[in-house]
């Protein structure tokens, strides 16, 4: 049976280097020359993750958690915060002296400059420092939100906002998300766009925004070098990433 697979980027497809390995690369065409489906399931931006589509021949892919889902180039499901909603999180962040960034299909805004959060968090995925806007997230469409605060903090703000979810991926940062928000939720717009189901889906994946994911699929497979709770969620466990855990899991499976 000819499956839909769905690819995390850091941590999944990019090893700890933020590189891709030549296994992963061979592996992906090889399961497509073998019928399967290829698709990206990141937290990333669509223009953040360009050079990698482009190097894959993807045009398949669900960004931004699950908030922007795209099907061969074309957006087929959108969803964002309430911007009344934002706005709250934007003023309380204002009294806890926290910067956020915005973050649409296009392009990547922050709220302040010179924060070393900003900085440090946005270096371990090998982007600058963005432009300043404070007033963005009124104006434009904003489909993920940063919040720059460390995991203590943030626990003030999911007190305060338990209509969104915080999903930690940096020391520094966690993901803004409305409170149904997943990639799993993306897979599931993109395959009832598709009418097939969802045994027909694997998925692999490391971090915390992944567990839904894993646990969601046909055949969730965790990264050697993933969030606990995403090994918890998973259906298997394959090697670290940087040991071509990846092209492992695909031949375990028989995808390749």
């Amino acid at each position: 049976m000819k499956k839909i697979l769905f690819f995390d980027v850091d941590g999944t497809l990019y090893n700890s280097r933020k590189e891709l390995p030549k296994s992963a690369k061979e592996a992906l065409f090889k399961a497509r020359e073998n019928g399967h489906e290829i698709a990206i399931a990141t937290g990333r931006a669509p223009f953040m993750i360009q050079d990698l589509l482009e190097e894959l021949e993807i045009d398949t892919y669900i960004t931004f958690n699950g908030q922007y889902v795209v099907h061969k180039g074309e957006v087929i499901y959108t969803d964002q915060i309430a911007k009344d909603e934002l706005k709250k999180i934007i003023a309380f962040g204002e009294t806890q002296n926290h910067p956020f960034v915005f973050l649409n299909e296009k392009e990547m805004i922050a709220s302040k400059d010179k924060y070393l959060s900003i900085e440090e968090s946005l270096n371990t995925l090998h982007y600058p420092y963005p432009k300043i806007d404070a007033n963005y997230y009124s104006q434009n469409p904003v489909y993920q939100t940063l919040l720059f605060a460390e995991q203590h903090e943030q626990e003030l703000y999911e007190k305060q906002f338990p209509n969104v979810q915080f999903i930690r991926w940096h020391q520094f940062s966690c993901d803004i998300l409305p409170r149904e928000g997943s990639k799993s939720r993306g897979i599931q717009k993109l395959i009832e766009h598709l009418n097939v189901t969802m045994e027909n889906t694997v998925a692999f994946g490391d971090g915390l925004n992944d567990v839904e994911m894993l646990g969601g699929v046909g055949i969730g497979v965790a990264m050697g070098n993933s969030h606990e709770k995403a090994k918890a969620a998973a259906s298997i466990i394959t090697k670290h990433v940087d040991e071509d855990g990846l092209a492992f899991a695909m031949k375990q499976l028989n995808l390749i």
